[in-house]
């Protein structure tokens, strides 16, 4: 027909898994978290994603362990794709969650498509010029997990940290959600989905979506712009610590002082051997407090 569009084939191996929202999740999980006897299962899944069997032990503590092996994946492989999904489930014999939830998928990938394009366009107008603190933004759509129908997604605490340390928020990660802790954790590129202003969405999660912040010190640290705003951007929320909001941790040796404006709260110091039995106990419950 004259002036149709010809419809544009999307390859799934590049699109990240962050395109699938809640809905399909949730379905992945009620089709893997059972243990089956003929059928694969989620730990089988997660195998194939490139996990060892020690991950795969501590994540059957979970009550939803393919919701935490999605976003670990999503977070440490490249290869992580919508596309490269289906071929584990194809490979694994899950043709039925792929015939079952393929139209949802299909759906989750044309809205992430088209909100690509739209960011990429140029702006109708140029946007009002305000110097005040940002306006807060739609309390949906921010994360992950956002439910579009329901409540937005909650946190215990917003992890500040620089690339550098990224793996001792991974450590973090293990120790304090995949125990019997069970606190839930904002982990910027893991949690927080692609495309709008860095400091707007820091600001609704830390001041709105996070109890608390945990600040990882180090070198590198005193040196990230970003992690200077989340900061100072906490600190404005509680003059004083009256409410507790930031605990600063430190993980490793620094050779530059301390930041001058945390010297006041109480530190959690990772790199006293004597203590360290005690580290993850006294963060857990701090983080826990109401």
């Amino acid at each position: 027909m004259a002036g149709t569009e010809p419809e544009v084939v999307v390859d799934l191996c590049t699109v990240p898994l962050v395109a699938l929202n809640v809905t399909v999740r949730k379905k992945l999980g009620l089709y893997l978290n059972p243990k089956h006897t003929v059928a694969a299962d989620w730990m089988e899944v997660a195998e194939e994603m490139g996990f060892s069997y020690l991950e795969i032990e501590n994540y059957k503590t979970l009550t939803d362990p393919t919701r935490t092996v999605l976003v670990e994946w999503a977070a440490r492989s490249s290869d992580a794709s919508v596309g490269r999904l289906l071929s584990i489930l194809e490979k694994k014999e899950r043709r039925d969650i792929v015939e079952d939830l393929r139209s949802l998928i299909d759906e989750d990938v044309r809205k992430y498509c088209e909100n690509l394009k739209k960011k990429s366009e140029p702006p109708v107008q140029v946007p009002e010029v305000d110097s005040c603190v940002p306006r807060t933004l739609e309390r949906t759509g921010l994360t992950v997990d956002d439910d579009p129908e329901g409540a937005p997604e909650l946190f215990d605490a917003f992890i500040c940290y620089c690339q550098s340390d990224f793996e001792f928020v991974l450590q973090m990660i293990q120790q304090l959600e995949q125990t019997e802790y069970k606190l839930k954790l904002c982990v910027f590129d893991r949690n927080v989905l692609p495309g709008s202003c860095v400091w707007t969405i820091t600001s609704e999660l830390i001041e709105r979506r996070c109890k608390r912040m945990v600040v990882v010190i180090s070198d590198e640290y005193l040196d990230s712009d970003a992690c200077d705003f989340q900061t100072k951007f906490a600190l404005s929320l509680c003059p004083g610590a009256r409410s507790k909001r930031l605990i600063p941790v430190i993980y490793k040796p620094m050779s530059k002082p301390f930041p001058s404006i945390l010297r006041f709260l109480t530190v959690c110091d990772y790199t006293r051997p004597f203590t360290q039995g005690w580290f993850w106990i006294r963060l857990a419950k701090a983080l826990s407090l109401p």
